[in-house]
């Protein structure tokens, strides 16, 4: 038991998985920029689309005054949306309500406490069919991190 705690523990700072209420991040040294490439690169070289970008980031800190806020919550903050053909219409074969998860979306953030950190993750799929989803987002955002 001690064993696993220990490498869990290692795995932890080595910048792998963090699974939190439903969410999976990978945490990397590199510039938002270049997380950002990596994973539009992926995205594409998976032979799939990115449908749209949302600028949360630059939503959030244009509208903070407005709100009465005077926190910075991200130096930067983009959700990528795209969709697999293929692979949607397994998985809505599968179970038709599986449509409330397309598209899929990876996010990108940059903390202002960690500027030189860039976090890239994705939201937990059920069990069962999504699963497939899941896998593929988790490839893409650790492809796009650089940590395959």
């Amino acid at each position: 038991m001690k064993t696993i705690i220990a490498v869990a523990a290692l795995a932890m700072a080595a910048g792998a998985a963090h699974a939190a209420e439903g969410t999976v991040t990978y945490t990397v040294e590199q510039a938002f920029d270049d997380v950002v490439f990596g994973l539009e690169n992926a995205v594409t070289g998976q032979g799939l689309v990115i449908d749209s970008v949302s600028h949360t980031g630059d939503m959030l800190e244009r509208t903070r005054a407005d709100v009465g806020s005077d926190v910075t919550i991200f130096l930067k903050a983009d959700i990528f949306s795209f969709c697999s053909a293929s692979l949607s219409r397994k998985v809505m074969e599968a179970d038709p309500m599986n449509v409330q998860f397309c598209p899929y979306d990876i996010f990108v953030l940059q903390f202002p406490d960690s500027p030189d950190q860039t976090t890239i993750g994705y939201r937990q799929y059920p069990e069962g069919p999504m699963k497939e989803v899941e896998a593929l987002l988790d490839s893409i955002a650790r492809e796009a991190a650089g940590l395959d």
